[in-house]
């Protein structure tokens, strides 16, 4: 194999004790700029790490901070085929996504400076220093799934500068990637960040596979490995059994379209997402011969 056992433990490992206090320093210093701003003070706005970095599967190269900024004043919704806003008594919004994105944009410019800040179509991007890493500060409104009975899942909902929708489940999530972790003896997690260590290994060497695959893909797609093939006894035999499980069961579509995301709230291989199962079995199938299993 290209990688020893003790290389697997090491890129198990999350990020060292500094890299996390660089990583708590943004997260603390967008949060300052919020509390700073007389118009988002008047607003019910709660910010938290979301992503890699809140679900602890980040690792040495993922060098910035997913922070979500989500306004509760205004809420975004979806509901059964046929339903309206009077079906489940929702009434028109008196604040716009549009002008919560602006509040933020120049509280964060406030805060920090122009030349630090870059607006881009999700997020807005706040340029790392020796305190602070990387940090993206994305706007969500809270978001809505209703059932037929009026009941309804929460999550958040952004509209990208280019008109897309984007709605993520964060605390579902959250709660399911650590009750995984937990029932495989932490072994979940860290086989999520050896994969993402690969992937970059990959990148330094251009395998193309490797470029269009994403570090939230990769930890959906050991989410849907199940938990005995993660418990083996060394870190190298658990990603062989994990990697092994995932390429024999992407090689249909029918294998692998009942998979879900993290949450469990949206499929990974339907709809309009930025991959397909194809471009994920190339790539495990790339990252197998890369490491070198037989």
């Amino acid at each position: 194999m290209r990688f020893t056992e003790e290389q697997f433990k090491r890129f198990a490992a999350p990020p060292s004790q500094t890299e996390r206090d660089k990583m708590q320093n943004a997260e603390r210093a967008i949060k300052n700029a919020i509390a700073a701003s007389d118009k988002l003070k008047a607003r019910s706005v709660r910010v938290f790490a979301q992503g890699s970095y809140r679900n602890r599967v980040n690792v040495r190269a993922d060098s910035d901070v997913d922070i979500a900024v989500v306004c509760s004043n205004t809420f975004f919704w979806d509901g059964p085929d046929g339903s309206t806003r009077e079906t489940f008594g929702i009434v028109p919004a008196t604040y716009d996504f549009e002008t919560f994105r602006a509040e933020l944009g120049q509280a964060l410019i406030d805060y920090f400076g122009q030349s630090a800040v870059d607006a881009g179509d999700k997020a807005f991007d706040i340029k790392a220093n020796t305190y602070r890493v990387d940090a993206d500060a994305a706007p969500f409104f809270d978001h809505r799934r209703y059932d037929d009975s009026g009941r309804f899942l929460e999550g958040v909902e952004m509209r990208t500068r280019k008109g897309r929708r984007i709605i993520n489940w964060p605390d579902q999530h959250y709660d399911n990637g650590v009750a995984k972790n937990d029932r495989t003896g932490r072994s979940y997690k860290g086989c999520v960040r050896i994969l993402k260590t690969l992937r970059y290994a990959m990148l330094a060497d251009e395998i193309p596979s490797a470029d269009g695959t994403s570090s939230f893909l990769m930890e959906c797609l050991i989410w849907n490995v199940p938990d005995q093939y993660l418990t083996y006894g060394s870190w190298s035999q658990s990603m062989r059994e994990a990697l092994a499980y995932l390429f024999n069961n992407t090689m249909t579509y029918e294998k692998c379209e009942e998979w879900g995301e993290v949450s469990e709230l949206k499929y990974l291989f339907r709809g309009s997402q930025a991959w397909t199962w194809e471009s994920a079995h190339k790539f495990l199938s790339d990252c197998w011969d890369y490491v070198g299993f037989e």
